[in-house]
């Protein structure tokens, strides 16, 4: 008996290929700011098609991961 069919990886993996906000951006970011202090407005403009470019700049202001700044942002979902 062979256990190759077993993939662990793939359901990780697809949430680190694509992120797509979700939610009251607005009040989302307000609530960052308030957890965050260091971060500001234009670290959190949101252009629709253009969330890597936001997770990264989150990533380099809070010093985090990009799995961190995702979790991050899910927690603030409203």
């Amino acid at each position: 008996m062979s256990t190759e069919g077993k993939n662990t990886h793939s359901n990780s993996d697809k949430k680190t290929e694509s992120f797509k906000i979700s939610g009251d951006w607005t009040k989302q970011s307000e609530q960052l700011k308030d957890k965050f202090s260091q971060l500001t407005d234009s670290d959190l403009k949101f252009e629709p098609g253009k969330e890597n470019e936001l997770l990264q700049r989150v990533e380099t202001r809070l010093n985090k991961k990009r799995e961190e700044v995702i979790n991050i942002i899910n927690k603030c979902e409203v």
